[in-house]
């Protein structure tokens, strides 16, 4: 398949911009292409066309907007294959999640598209005479800015949100897997969608984001991406008074409870360490074994890893693809040093693999100190740091013991035990005896340093809309 041409979208129009950042398969190093740079008087325009495109698209009805979006979201499903070949070309993942990500992304967008039909205000009773209406309208225009690791579903939740409340968007995803929102926005542009209402831009991200973080036109925030690069974005709209939304890092803690199904705990902890090379926030990263169970654990886990299939992408059978860039290899390579220096126990994996790529197989670390690199910061690949924990009481404040607090996982059949999690853990989303985090339907984010602010479900179309109340005497 022919990698897409990498423009701009802004006013409805797709603009050239000068070939400057080349765009790498990360399965073989081939080039694929190029992502154009946006220099200041184009980023002036994109800033315009929001402008103009809000204007517009705030006064629509919402079952005008609704029926578009659905549109898009039809062409997108049919374009299904498409947009998952150059997700894997560019980003790396399996074939198969490449797929499950396109279907997940276009029912992020239905499911926003109707909800926008449902932001409902509300009327406060009053005297006779005398009306306290509360309206909840568009917030404005909305700075975007989407990951490297989820370049379908990241965008879906930033462009369904805005578009679904009534506003118009500038979306900056990252340049190292520009085409699937290329791909993305053409079938919005082919729903029929009105110009400047979706904008699409790349470039130097200080640039782009200093730059329309500062323009009193920009009503909203919202990033996907690391805690340092979100602080400092949202120090950068607090300067201007300008709300966020900040979907940050996590370290997601697993408990396995000594009562849990151990086998079925072990075959889903290692299918969704492996899930996108480990490159995902709500990733499980520390898994916290009662002692008991523990070398029970252990050894189902390795027995699952040892099953996967690590290769390209492109293959049906892969399971486990490339890290996306040099930078992720790197990475997986000192935590795995530190964590072996303090005395954890090397169990699987912890080599890059021969031959070209950026290959690394899962890496299982047993008994990890609680000062190990591992426990402490994002690992955001495919290790897995277990730890035997002599109790819940310790499971849960280990678990606690960092500033991350997105997504959590536990094992265990005791709804006392379900109980107490719900109440103890520190996250924004905790799954129990499952794996998934988050779905459309559902409000996704974290507390503390892992962000503020909701995206999916009812809550998710909240930072795009301002509270109004009209209130009217007639007496």
């Amino acid at each position: 398949m022919t990698y897409p041409d990498i423009d701009m979208l802004i006013d409805g129009r797709w603009i050239d911009g000068a070939a400057a950042i080349p765009v790498t398969d990360p399965a073989t190093g081939t080039i694929l292409g190029h992502a154009p740079a946006i220099d200041a008087p184009t980023l002036a325009d994109a800033v315009a066309a929001a402008t103009r495109g809000f204007a517009v698209w705030r006064d629509t009805p919402p079952s005008e907007r609704c029926r578009i979006m659905l549109c898009a979201t039809d062409l997108i499903r049919a374009r299904r294959e498409e947009i998952a070949t150059i997700m894997t070309l560019e980003q790396g993942k399996p074939i198969v999640q490449a797929r499950a990500e396109v279907d997940r992304a276009a029912d992020i967008l239905a499911w926003d598209a109707n909800e926008g039909c449902r932001v409902y205000g509300r009327i406060i009773p009053a005297a006779p005479g005398l009306t306290h209406s509360v309206l909840r309208r568009p917030i404005g225009p909305v700075a975007a800015f989407s990951p490297w690791n989820f370049p379908a579903s990241s965008p879906a939740r930033k462009i369904g949100g805005a578009l679904a409340a009534g506003c118009s968007i500038i979306l900056k995803p990252s340049e190292e897997t520009p085409g699937t929102a290329v791909l993305m926005a053409r079938a919005f542009q082919d729903a029929g969608l009105p110009p400047g209402v979706l904008n699409l831009v790349f470039g130097n991200p200080a640039h782009i984001s200093e730059t329309l973080i500062s323009q009193p036109e920009i009503r909203l925030v919202t990033f996907t991406g690391s805690i340092p690069v979100g602080r400092h974005l949202a120090s950068l709209a607090g300067a201007q008074m300008k709300p966020t939304i900040m979907e940050l890092g996590g370290h997601g803690p697993v408990i396995i409870c000594k009562d849990a199904d151990i086998e079925r705990a072990a075959r889903l902890c290692v299918t969704a360490k492996a899930r996108n090379a480990g490159q995902v926030c709500v990733a499980p990263t520390r898994f916290l074994v009662e002692a008991p169970v523990h070398a029970t654990f252990t050894d189902a886990v390795l027995r699952h890893a040892a099953t996967l299939v690590t290769g390209n992408g492109m293959d049906e059978a892969t399971d486990l693809g490339p890290l996306a860039n040099p930078r992720r290899l790197a990475a997986m390579e000192a935590f795995v040093a530190d964590a072996t220096e303090r005395g954890a126990d090397l169990r699987a994996g912890g080599t890059r693999l021969d031959g070209p790529g950026l290959f690394y197989p899962l890496t299982v670390l047993d008994r990890v100190p609680l000062e190990a690199r591992a426990m402490q910061e994002e690992i955001f690949g495919p290790i897995m740091a277990i730890r035997p924990v002599a109790d819940i009481d310790e499971a849960i404040a280990t678990a606690n013991a960092t500033d991350y607090a997105l997504a959590a996982y536990a094992f265990t059949r005791s709804a006392r035990t379900i109980d107490r999690l719900g109440r103890a853990l520190d996250c924004g989303n905790l799954a129990v005896n499952h794996m998934t985090a988050s779905l459309p339907e559902t409000p996704f984010g974290g507390e503390r340093q892992s962000g503020h602010g909701r995206e999916g479900g009812t809550e998710g179309l909240d930072g795009y809309t301002v509270t109004r109340l009209v209130s009217v005497d007639t007496r």
